[in-house]
């Protein structure tokens, strides 16, 4: 018989189910027949309880799972039947008024949206493109060299400079009382890195080892502190010691202590340059697919399903519960966060991979088992032993289905650049690492 499916709103969808009460009872009473050759009660031996205190005890239970999983299976069967997509559970409700032996539930569900995917030749997309330079690579040498630096203590008449790494005792009042972390002794830093707040090392730049100094200093309105954030402290500091840092030249030496096998300058300059075109080429992956995807939404119609986009927000709330629990938060678990912080990013996600997985079959882009491999062994190449990496990876379906989502979203942003009108746009290495200002 042919299924009828009312449409109620939009996605939403109605489906009516009849269930005989005779193939309800008849697999209520198998069901309760086994269990009672199986259950265990005071008085009887095991297998000898009668059925009537096995229908007593367990018959409302044995009932109701009979009835879900009957109710389920008619369910499934009527969807199948009318090739329908569900998103998401059907609420089920039972209806009155069914004929005489017949038990009729009302299935109410959203099913999954047709997508158009409208002419990609129309979108517009930035398409950009980085170079490693020689700029590049200094600047990464610099940074090798300093986690290498040791320190010389200055002359007593030499000031603190950046670069410098100074001892000091310090001491802050906010309204003439002192408070909690605003004391220690022999502490240290380093001047001019950001490891204290601008105003702190402002004071301390300049001055000489005996030096004492009183300042005042404004804690940012967002300063991890709450108990001072937003105020005002006095700070009495006093400067015991000055170290200039000492680089080790870029030697040899220098090169070998890197591990590098070859242990020239030269080696080590090609070494980081291999490396940071990995990082850039990893990095405009991201950024090209993002605006790829930006224009593949954007030339997308479609509605979402409720459904789907409440899971997606339920699972963005665990993500943040599990981010405050790895951080040491105290009861992250029942921490209260109102999903709605969420809603704008769920409906992105899912109205996303709706449009993608629309393309993708469309267009053919599932991802083949040679990309796969090839992925694998490019994230592999940057560590010491890349055939065990590879074994890591693929000795794990989850990381694997991982990898291969990732190729999956390479190939619909390949074939969405290949279709839009693109726009190739020079960025500065300083702009794609990050390091602007």
């Amino acid at each position: 018989m042919a299924v009828n499916v009312e449409t109620l709103e939009k996605l939403e969808r109605k489906i009516t189910l009849e269930l005989p009460v005779d193939s309800i009872q008849k697999e209520v009473e198998s069901r309760l027949k086994r269990m009672q050759r199986q259950v265990k009660m005071d008085g009887f031996r095991p297998g000898k309880v009668p059925m009537s205190v096995v229908a007593k005890q367990y018959g409302y239970s044995v009932q109701y799972e009979v009835m879900n999983d009957k109710v389920g299976q008619a369910f499934n069967a009527a969807a199948a039947e009318a090739q329908l997509r569900i998103a998401g559970q059907p609420r089920i409700n039972e209806k009155d008024g069914a004929p005489e032996g017949v038990v009729a539930f009302e299935a109410i569900f959203e099913v999954f949206p047709e997508v158009k995917i409208k002419d990609l030749s129309a979108a517009e997309v930035d398409k950009l493109s980085a170079e490693v330079d020689e700029a590049a690579i200094d600047r990464t040498l610099d940074i090798l060299r300093k986690q290498r630096r040791t320190f010389v203590q200055r002359g007593a008449d030499e000031a603190a400079a950046d670069g410098d790494r100074v001892t000091i005792d310090f001491e802050g009042k906010i309204d003439g009382e002192p408070f909690e972390g605003g004391k220690a002794a022999g502490f240290q830093f380093l001047v001019g890195e950001g490891q204290m707040l601008k105003e702190f090392e402002d004071a301390v730049r300049g001055m000489k080892a005996g030096e004492s100094k009183t300042f005042p200093l404004n804690f940012p309105a967002d300063y991890h502190g709450k108990e001072v954030a937003g105020k005002t402290a006095d700070f009495l500091v006093t400067l015991n010691k000055v170290e200039a840092q000492q680089l080790p030249e870029v030697n040899e030496e220098f090169v070998q202590s890197l591990g590098i096998a070859d242990g020239t300058v030269a080696a080590l300059r090609a070494d980081i340059q291999k490396n940071l075109a990995r990082e850039v080429k990893f990095r405009l992956q991201a950024r090209n697919k993002a605006a790829a995807m930006d224009a593949l939404v954007a030339q997308s119609e479609l509605d979402l399903p409720k459904a789907s986009v409440a899971a997606e927000v339920e699972r963005l709330v665990e993500g943040a519960r599990a981010d405050l629990k790895q951080r040491g938060i105290k009861d992250a678990d029942k921490a209260p966060i109102p999903a709605e912080l969420f809603q704008e990013q769920a409906e992105r996600r899912v109205r996303l991979g709706l449009v993608v997985a629309e393309l993708v079959n469309a267009n053919n882009l599932q991802a083949k088992p040679e990309q796969i491999d090839a992925h694998i062994n490019e994230l592999a190449a940057s560590y010491e032993s890349p055939a065990d990496v590879v074994r890591w990876y693929k000795g794990d379906n989850r990381r694997m289905a991982e990898v291969e989502a990732i190729v999956i979203e390479n190939n619909v942003t390949e074939f969405v650049l290949g279709q839009a009108k693109v726009t190739e746009k020079a960025v500065s290495f300083e702009e794609l690492m990050g390091q602007q200002g």
